[in-house]
């Protein structure tokens, strides 16, 4: 958690309102330092709606030391409630971001999450984009989440960096319930990042990144993703009627 003078809220999550930059040298890079536990949630619409509609897993939000803003709908809203939000904070370049440092500092990631060839495909490609990742192990992310082999592994790899691609809410949750077991670690839920890693799916050009339309991207190159939208829309339609 940081101070509110530093935060936008929204629906009641306070989102860290800093730069990528920031966010990296003066935070995340200090504590992987001092190997302080960390919980880092890159938050969405969705990920805020979900937040509405499940007590439980607000709580679990809140309790991270950071919320950042990934999300082009969570900018507009910041910007609509005259509160707006520095930068956009991607889930994937954060990553990429701790890869390189870590390759760097000579700590150790773990990546847990997505379908097995997913999985074994990613880390391959991070092989070949940082050689000289320490890369403590990985694991698919087909398992209960109270499954006590899963932690054990994660738990004796020693990681500095915990990747989970779990999805919502699963994600978050597995974090929640197994972080105290560990001495150290900074552990982000990072969606669908590590198929995009895998190269079995593609960002956006640039330039839609740019203008926030890479959900617009996405959907048209994966239709079936247009039944996210109406979280999105319902999202910006209860911002509007909050401030009408």
């Amino acid at each position: 958690m940081v101070d509110s003078n530093q935060t936008v809220s929204i629906m009641d999550i306070n989102f860290l309102n800093t730069t990528k930059k920031d966010f990296l040298n003066h935070h995340l890079f200090p504590r992987l330092d001092k190997r302080e536990k960390t919980f880092v949630v890159t938050a969405n619409p969705e990920i805020v709606m979900k937040t509405r509609e499940d007590a439980a897993y607000k709580r679990i939000v809140e309790s991270a030391n950071y919320v950042v803003p990934d999300g082009a709908g969570i900018l507009l809203a910041a910007k609509y409630m005259k509160q707006p939000l520095q930068e956009r904070i991607t889930g994937i370049e954060l990553v990429l971001d701790l890869l390189d440092f870590a390759e760097d500092q000579g700590m150790s990631c773990y990546f847990l999450g997505a379908k097995e060839y997913i999985n074994e495909k990613m880390v391959l490609e991070m092989e070949k984009k940082f050689p000289n990742l320490n890369i403590a192990g990985r694991q698919h992310g087909f398992f209960d989440l109270d499954d006590p082999k899963v932690v054990e592994d994660v738990a004796q790899s020693n990681a500095d960096i915990v990747l989970v691609a779990l999805g919502l809410p699963r994600q978050e949750l597995w974090i929640d319930q197994h972080k105290d077991k560990f001495s150290k670690g900074l552990f982000m839920g990072v969606g669908g990042s590590f198929d995009v890693l895998a190269g079995e799916v593609k960002r956006a050009p640039e330039g839609w990144i740019k203008l926030n339309l890479e959900w617009l991207y996405r959907i048209l190159k994966e239709p079936f993703r247009i039944k996210r939208i109406f979280k999105v829309f319902e999202f910006m339609i209860r911002i509007i009627l909050k401030r009408s």
